[in-house]
């Protein structure tokens, strides 16, 4: 069955160019022009994976993933024209996995889209429990809980944990987790790994701003208590 794509733009002249371009690499493309035209397409086709631009009309595209993700861990790729490094940092702090930026090659955004893709199927051969201190993590069932308490992450968040929990102790580079987690290293963006753990301890952590689970090690990158 070809991956199903929700394309989300309101310049008419780009969805329709991208769309073309997609269909050609073989996956079916619905298109949407607003938020309230791609929640209903979201209920209705349930795509594999959202491309969503963040300047539309009304609600933006942050607004929008943070909506999608108060239900829905649905890999979302966000695009945007602005340059600035805040307006990435908030499209993956409203939970997006990966953005591209704006005029972007068909290439690049193919092969992130199916590096994505791929990370949200592969089989996971970790094993079936991983304990760091408060945190369980059951990679097999998609579980996470903190004492006991039942955790909410998104697949990213989740493939970070248990990328870094499977080896305690060992330090990650910032390269080798987007090898391991996002699945690319040439295009890839060490800023995607910073926000994510930020995202991240501030769901396991008892205390965020003094975290014991995920620890950064410095000039080298992160890893997992090994207590």
């Amino acid at each position: 069955m070809p991956q199903r794509l929700l394309l989300v733009d309101d310049d008419r002249s780009i969805r329709e160019l991208v769309q073309m371009s997609l269909e050609d690499e073989g996956y079916v493309v619905d298109t949407a022009t607003d938020a309230e035209e791609a929640l209903e397409a979201i209920r209705r086709n349930a795509p594999d994976l959202l491309l969503l631009d963040v300047m539309l009309p009304g609600m933006n595209g942050f607004d929008l993933t943070r909506e999608i993700r108060r239900s829905s861990s649905l890999p979302i790729i966000l695009v945007t024209a602005k340059t600035d490094t805040i307006d990435k940092v908030v499209g993956l702090e409203a939970g997006a996995d990966d953005y591209v930026m704006k005029p972007f090659d068909m290439p690049e955004l193919v092969a992130r889209m199916r590096a994505l893709l791929r990370r949200v199927h592969a089989d996971d051969e970790s094993p079936r429990a991983l304990r760091i201190g408060p945190v369980e993590v059951r990679p097999e069932e998609g579980i996470v809980k903190l004492n006991d308490e039942p955790v909410s992450l998104t697949r990213t968040e989740f493939r970070l944990l248990t990328t870094l929990a499977s080896k305690p102790g060992r330090v990650f580079s910032r390269e080798q987790l987007l090898q391991e987690v996002w699945g690319y290293d040439y295009f890839g963006d060490a800023r995607l790994v910073d926000v994510h753990i930020k995202r991240l301890r501030a769901k396991v952590e008892l205390d965020p701003h003094d975290p014991k689970i995920v620890q950064t090690v410095r000039g080298m990158g992160y890893k997992v208590s090994e207590e």
